[in-house]
């Protein structure tokens, strides 16, 4: 026997059917893995109804759902091919996914109909199930096709080297690849995650974060699913409906990117009893090392930050509660079964595995491990320059210390080139959290004709009165930071550019400021 996703579900089942395993917040829905079970067998007979057959895409185009969750298990059990899609994708966004995918099925709701309404027409081959009341002409209602499907299990044989998922990146740099994920890339990526954040059968945990990202789903949702845990589930993140379901809930541990959790430290804490609260996890972006002091002394809780990206699964290192305060800034050390090299960045093609860089010294980072994606979906000549040699390259800027944990410095495609000085953001950037009055902050470069590039600060700020004399000051006075990297410009704005993994979309901040200097406004 392989052990794959489906096969995941069927054994805390049968280990825990009367423990209550799911609470759908929005639809106050609980079920428990034995009831659950029922539910992903039912959808699963739908699908197999509607001719989703093994090796077929089923997309899902849903916030945080009881039936997103359930999708994810059915399709596993099919050994169709799931493939979820970021909720805040726009119409054309979304349809050059399925273009791509050629889905046999899309789920979606009523919250994102608008995306769905103009392009549906251009998928005659597609069935469109709507979960909601109310269904538009062109769908079919996801509970008529489900309520008349049987609750009997399904005999379809998926190996562990099967196809389980494409998922699709964040997009930071433009358009999004489909990563190809296998079914034991997750069941190794489960078991690390459940070592690492001490995941135990009588943890809550909330979903909070997209379910459609690899951070929420991999590293926080299956993982509790696999040791028999409970997950409440929660539509989309809202700080104050957190807070409220940690006090009645008795949440205990959950995943949220850093601009979540900073949201989380602006409310009124005292009117939650967050006493059940014992382990936050977090990634997707960096945090900045004001911010962990933060949600430690407000929060009373451990951190462990997990690193990684969509094609690695997505956790390639940890840092661990006891190393919060030790290695701040740092993302930790390999996970297990995981390999990081730091080498030279090769402007011409893939960097040379084996040009390996010393301790301390800035390269690209690559990694090797179990969880490696397939490649990218249609996209051969991608996949050859990002696996390279059995590695694959990050695009990453990074360096490991003489014990080994690694420190992210930035994108290489963000990197700031200054009088021929090389400028990471993330490192200005952490400055610039230090300051009460900055509740957001992101630094580009901007053309310069005589220094190449100079340092441009966006700021988001939670003090109005907040100057840019005050923050140029902080940095003079920084000992952490030379002068030339060093913002030479500062312009203030209501909200950054964030995409639904809390990574900060730069491409789109580049545009916009060039915009406004060509305009004159700054």
């Amino acid at each position: 026997m392989t052990t794959t996703i489906g096969k995941i579900f069927d054994l805390t089942a049968g280990k825990f059917p009367n423990k209550e395993a799911l609470y759908d917040v929005r639809k106050n829905l609980r079920l428990t893995y034995k009831e659950w079970g029922l539910e992903i067998n039912r959808l699963a007979n739908a699908l197999i109804n509607a001719g989703v057959r093994k090796g077929d895409r089923v997309s899902i185009y849903l916030f945080n759902t009881e039936e997103l969750a359930t999708a994810f298990f059915a399709c596993a059990k099919i050994g169709a091919v799931f493939n979820p899609i970021n909720f805040r994708l726009m119409s054309e966004e979304v349809a050059y996914i399925l273009q791509d995918v050629e889905p046999k099925v899309v789920l979606f709701e009523q919250m994102l109909e608008s995306g769905i309404s103009p392009i549906a027409n251009r998928f005659p081959h597609t069935a469109f199930w709507y979960i909601d009341d109310n269904k538009p002409e062109y769908a079919s209602s996801y509970r008529e096709k489900v309520y008349a499907a049987p609750f009997n299990e399904i005999e379809v044989p998926i190996e562990e080297n099967d196809l389980y998922a494409i998922m699709y990146t964040s997009g930071t740099t433009g358009r999004p690849k489909g990563v190809v994920h296998r079914h034991r890339d997750m069941v190794e990526q489960s078991l690390i995650v459940i070592g690492a954040t001490k995941l135990e059968s009588s943890d809550n945990g909330l979903v909070t974060a997209p379910m459609f990202h690899c951070a929420e789903l991999h590293c926080a949702f299956l993982p509790r699913v696999h040791v028999g845990a409970k997950n409440t589930i929660l539509h989309h993140f809202d700080a104050k409906e957190v807070l409220q379901l940690i006090s009645e809930e008795k949440i205990t541990k959950f995943f949220a990117a850093p601009t979540m959790w900073n949201m989380l430290l602006q409310e009124d804490l005292s009117r939650y009893n967050l006493e059940s609260l014992k382990m936050g996890l977090y990634g997707a972006a960096p945090m900045a090392p004001a911010l962990v002091y933060a949600c430690r002394e407000k929060l009373g809780i451990s951190l462990v930050q997990a690193y990684g990206m969509t094609e690695m699964g997505p956790a390639i290192t940890f840092l661990s509660e006891g190393d919060q305060i030790r290695k701040a800034g740092s993302a930790g050390q390999a996970c297990l079964n995981h390999e990081i090299r730091i080498v030279r960045p090769n402007e011409n093609g893939p960097s040379d595995p084996d040009d390996v860089v010393p301790a301390g010294e800035t390269g690209e980072i690559i990694v090797k491990g179990p969880c490696m994606m397939s490649g990218y979906f249609n996209r051969a000549e991608v996949t050859d320059h990002a696996i390279h040699g059995g590695w694959y390259h990050s695009g990453d800027i990074g360096y490991l210390d003489d014990e080994g944990y690694l420190y992210v410095k930035d994108r290489a495609d963000d990197m700031i080139i200054s009088g021929g000085e090389n400028i990471y953001p993330r490192e200005i950037e952490d400055i610039l959290y230090t300051h009460n009055g900055v509740l957001d902050a992101a630094v580009i470069g901007q053309p310069d004709d005589r220094w190449g590039e100079t340092v441009t600060a966006l700021v988001v700020r939670k003090d109005p009165s907040l100057t840019g004399e005050e923050l140029d000051e902080l940095c003079r006075n920084s000992a952490e930071l030379a002068n030339y990297k060093r913002p030479r410009k500062y312009v203030f704005c209501d909200v950054l550019p964030r995409n639904a993994s809390g990574k900060i979309q730069k491409f789109i901040l580049r545009k916009q400021l060039e915009d406004l200097f060509a305009d004159g406004k700054i």
